[in-house]
Order: C-alpha cells, then structure tokens, then sequence
C-alpha cells in the first residue's frame, strides 16, 4: 500500500505565448481549471498505475475541495483521512503555460498549511502501515520534520519530493531512503552548483539515495555510484505534473523491481505526463505506461 501525505490545489492554467518578463503583460490564450497539488497528483498518479493508495491532507470546506476529493475518489484513492476545514480555503496554484511545454507557477497554500502535529498524532498509525509513503514540501516543513521523527525504523520506505526546495538542515535526513529533487531544486537545497557534488552532500548527510529528474535529460541516480537514465523523447505539451507522475510511478516500482528499472518505468510515465495539457487530466494509466516502457526496450 502507498501513502500521499501532501497538498491538494485546484489549478488555474493559463496559456500563454511566452511567460511575462517582470512588469509585462502578455496575452493568455485560455485559462481553465485543473485538479492538482503535489500531493493529490502523487496519490492520483499511482492509483492510475494499480496501486492501493490513500491519501491524507486538509482542503477547505468549499467547491474547490468538494471537486478535489471527488476526482481522487474517482480515480480509487482513499480519501477516508483526509480533513475539511472552515478555517482556510481550498489551497490554489496558479500555472503559466508556454507554447514550449516550459511553465512558472504560484501556489497559494490555504488548507494544505493547517496539516499540522495534531494531525499527524491523528493518522500516524495509518501512514506507518504503509509500504511506501511519498511526500513533498506543499504542506509545513516542521509537519514533516514530526512525521518523519515518528515513523517506526525501516517502515514505510520513504520518498520525499523537496518541492519546493527548502533548507532541510533540521530534517532528519537518515529517515528518507529516497529524494527526488530536479536540478534546480537539487543545487537549491545544497547551495552548490554541481549537480554530483550536490548529491554527495545529501547522501553524506544521510539520505539513502538521490533520484535527480533532469527533464530532457533523463534521471540521475546517484547511490553508491552514479547511473544516467535517458529522457523518453516524446511531444511535449505541459510539463507541469511531469515529476508528479515520476514520483508516483516511482513508489509503485521500487519494492518490485531494481531501481534502475523502476526509474526507466517512471521516466516512461513522467514522459507520458508531459503530452497532455493539466495536472491530474495528463497523468498516465498503467497499460499505456507498460506500451511505452516496452518501446524503450525494444525499439
């Protein structure tokens, strides 16, 4: 069983010909709403990919929550745990869209920065019956510097997606067999510009292993040694739930496959993720995921 411990954002997408300079306005071409946040597409991602996946986070008591915890209930996610709140609105994200794929985005947090210790203490038990538990930085940083100290040693296996990236000196970093930043976000969190040497520091600091999504480039694993796992050329659309489908097929994989195939797989379905407009609406099912990752190997 997989667990999401996350943010959950309705998305406003706007498409634009190119995103504005500072102090520039530029014509949209449409703008349309999408299920989204970090956390929900994670736990959307691996559901779409056969898994049992429960979902756990706040969102407000509005329309905008209402529609997020249906599509995760469409899609077969639990979403028994997750907390409606009158206190805060429905977290938001606000995306800018370029005809290359490339896109800049906004989030405004609302509900996702009420998940807090009180409810942590509430649902620690279920998080720690997991197999694999995924998190990101969309909810407070000291929520998961408190989960993190309370899981039992050894389980669940620990993904932690450091977007966006923070100072993760407080964090216990032993406690997380993978991190799966993007380039930037890896030199961001180390204050380095070496992408190898960026990873060395997180790995010296405790962390098991370092996943770094390179977008056309591929991944890079970095372990014992390092691997490069190249890109899976396809026509990019969106890229905006590229590294959330990653991640989600990423959890699915790792405890059936070695990792360098479990990341082939997920580089396939982050691929995927990238030919559809949207968060949610572009994440991949499995059938097409395994059509794919079959194409990579035989070409």
């Amino acid at each position: 069983m997989i667990v999401v411990l996350g943010s959950a954002n309705m998305d406003v997408v706007t498409e634009v010909t190119r995103i504005p300079r500072p102090g520039e306005t530029v014509a949209g071409k449409s703008m349309c709403h999408y299920l989204g946040g970090k956390g929900a597409n994670q736990a959307v991602a691996a559901a779409r990919l056969g898994a049992s996946v429960s979902f756990f986070g706040k969102v407000g008591r509005d329309p905008f929550g209402e529609r997020l915890l249906e599509g995760l209930r469409a899609d077969g996610v639990n979403v028994a745990g997750v907390e409606s709140t009158s206190e805060e609105a429905t977290g938001t994200a606000s995306i800018w869209v370029e005809e290359s794929g490339e896109n800049a985005i906004a989030c405004v947090p609302g509900a996702n920065g009420m998940v807090d210790a009180d409810y942590i203490d509430r649902i620690s038990d279920r998080v720690a019956a997991a197999d694999v538990l995924l998190l990101q930085l969309e909810i407070p940083l000291d929520t998961v510097i408190y989960l993190l100290g309370r899981l039992p040693r050894g389980r669940p296996l620990v993904i932690l997606d450091p977007s966006p990236a923070q100072n993760l000196s407080r964090v216990p970093l032993h406690r997380i067999d993978v991190v799966t930043p993007n380039r930037t976000e890896l030199l961001a969190l180390t204050q380095m510009d070496d992408m190898k040497s960026a990873a060395g520091t997180l790995l010296r600091a405790g962390v098991g292993a370092v996943i770094c999504k390179a977008g056309g480039e591929g991944a890079f694993w970095f372990g014992e040694t390092m691997s490069h796992v190249p890109a899976v050329p396809v026509r990019v659309v969106d890229t905006t739930a590229a590294g959330d489908a990653f991640n989600g097929a990423l959890a699915c994989a790792i405890t059936e496959r070695s990792m360098l195939d479990a990341i082939r797989w997920a580089n396939a379905a982050g691929a995927l993720a990238t030919t559809k407009a949207g968060a949610q609406p572009s994440l991949p099912r499995r059938a097409d995921v395994d059509r794919l990752y079959g194409e990579m190997l035989c070409p």
